[in-house]
């Protein structure tokens, strides 16, 4: 059939349908007016109503990374059987959220939700107009929003450990709350503007039949040549920029003059955060070599590449580094985890709360601290650790389920259950007060487990606080030195100048003169032609 045909045709039922609803429409207009007054009563009482329940109904609308929430539907042999308490997750953390609130408050709530994938994602859609309530953002790109004015404080409510319900301020472990506390931006503390989700470090993850965990524990080994290959870096500009730094400062960071200082916290996140000229053309030097030892620059395909064996050791966070060695342990393939001794990278998810959205509706501030909240609920933080395989910000204050999780996944009783080669002989104490009570050498928190969990899955997903010692944030860079590392980072993604063999300059350099040459011939031939010549 001729394609105009078919133009025609579609057209033709097109307007046709027009007509039918028009039509419709008319007739159902006519019927509504001799339906008489009772009825018009009735409809108009029925629509108050109607109005009435949508306005009881406070949407949230909320956006935060893939996969990084409890989704529900458990196994049956799913069940988190803990001393305290037992754990499962059949619904959506979502929708258990709104049925929570409507128990607790007496309001109901239709939750939004949304995801991202990047940061950069999120403030592209952010600038262009999508709005959203509560956000996840990563630290720089709160940090970057604080500055930028995006942000609606949360409440001194949201703070008091006297309201039952504030299991964010009464859970949080002191060490991240000291943390939230003492960063500032233009004199602000992060907390007045972000609560945190999850954290953790990064390092190196490794298979040991292949690497040593000496090989491992230094940014150094991005641009060994024995792993020529066989290791992958992270694709993007900022996780990237601190291993090379790391590496490239080496010498000095591992230093006793360096490390015994008595700033040494403030010296160590000066050197981390380094945006200098010279530093980023140092950076710029080493990267374009690490690009040729490397398997690949990657985001999520490193996570198979350690599993399956393409690859000895890939720099990972520390949440993803849980994940891939659980899979691999699940395919008998042993994995370890080293973080690196001059530094490590601490990071942060956490939510905050957009003015934009907010647009100071008390009622929608409520609700968006109140899923805070929620979440941070210890049987709820079990629940999304479980599901993602990141560490919880949440220690759980008076309220013993998060240690009793610890102690389910990483207790020396538990692994013997699950491993009959482990036994008392390879038991290690392995002490976190200083997460979970703020306290460096507290009994109550020196876990007992095996010395293996001390370089494998606890090592990072609670790291110990000598390594968090040794731990610096990147902060947010302002418009120029984001432009100088962005130009940086494509100069080594797009094209690795340090390649281009010697011969291949000479040939370039003989096309270009024999170009002009011929064009010169070219311009006399014209004139010649025309008796300028």
């Amino acid at each position: 059939m001729n394609k105009n045909v078919i133009i025609d045709i579609t057209s033709y039922i097109r307007h046709l349908t027009k007509k039918v609803i028009k039509v419709s429409l008319a007739m159902i207009l006519v019927v509504e007016m001799l339906s008489g007054s009772i009825t018009g009563v009735w409809k108009g009482f029925n629509s108050t109503k109607a109005e009435a329940a949508d306005n009881d109904t406070i949407t949230l609308r909320i956006c935060n990374w893939e996969e990084y929430i409890d989704e529900g539907g458990w196994n049956a042999d799913e069940t988190i059987d803990l001393e305290s308490t037992d754990i499962r997750g059949d619904n959506s953390m979502v929708d258990d959220f709104a049925e929570w609130y409507y128990k607790t408050y007496g309001k109901k709530v239709n939750v939004e939700y949304s995801c991202l994938g990047t940061n950069e994602e999120l403030y592209n859609m952010l600038t262009l107009g999508d709005e959203y309530d509560l956000i996840c953002p990563s630290e720089y790109m709160f940090m970057k929003l604080m500055t930028e004015g995006w942000l609606e404080p949360f409440s001194d409510e949201f703070y008091d450990t006297g309201i039952k319900e504030n299991y964010y301020a009464k859970g949080v472990s002191p060490f991240i709350k000291q943390t939230f506390d003492n960063n500032t931006i233009n004199g602000e503390p992060w907390s007045k503007y972000a609560a945190g989700y999850m954290w953790g470090v990064t390092g190196i993850i490794y298979n040991p039949e292949y690497v040593t965990k000496e090989e491992a524990s230094t940014w150094k080994i991005i641009n060994n040549d024995k792993f020529r290959r066989k290791i992958t870096v992270k694709d993007n500009v900022r996780d990237t920029m601190f291993a090379a730094i790391g590496a490239i400062k080496s010498d000095k960071l591992r230093s006793q003059d360096f490390t015994k200082q008595a700033d040494y916290t403030d010296k160590l996140a000066e050197v981390m955060n380094d945006t200098s000229k010279d530093t980023v053309d140092e950076v710029l030097e080493y990267l374009q070599q690490v690009k040729d030892n490397v398997y690949s620059f990657e985001t999520d395909s490193g996570k198979i590449d350690a599993i399956t064996g393409k690859i000895s050791a890939g720099y990972q966070w520390s949440g993803d580094a849980v994940y891939i060695m659980q899979q691999a342990e699940a395919n008998d393939v042993d994995l370890n985890f080293a973080i690196p001794e001059e530094c490590t990278n601490m990071y942060f998810d956490g939510w905050a709360m957009l003015k934009s959205g907010i647009n100071g509706n008390s009622e929608k501030k409520k609700v968006a601290e109140a899923f805070v909240n929620f979440v941070s609920m210890p049987e709820n933080a079990v629940r999304n650790m479980y599901y993602i395989g990141y560490t919880s910000v949440i220690s759980g204050g008076q309220s013993p389920v998060i240690y009793d999780y610890l102690k389910w996944n990483y207790g020396l009783e538990s692994l013997m259950e699950e491993d009959d080669t482990i036994s008392e002989a390879d038991a290690i104490d392995y002490s976190l007060g200083y997460f979970f009570s703020g306290v460096s050498n507290d009994s109550r928190y020196i876990l007992r487990t095996s010395k293996a969990q001390t370089e494998g899955m606890l090592s990072a997903q609670y790291p110990t606080e000598e390594v968090m010692h040794r731990s610096a944030i990147m902060q947010y860079f302002d418009n120029d030195e984001t432009a100088r590392i962005n130009q940086m980072w494509i100069n080594v993604r797009c094209f690795n100048i340090h390649n281009v063999p010697v011969w291949v300059w000479i040939a370039a350099a003989v096309a270009i003169v024999g170009v002009i040459a011929l064009r010169i011939a070219d311009v006399i031939r014209q004139y010649r032609c025309i008796g300028y010549f």
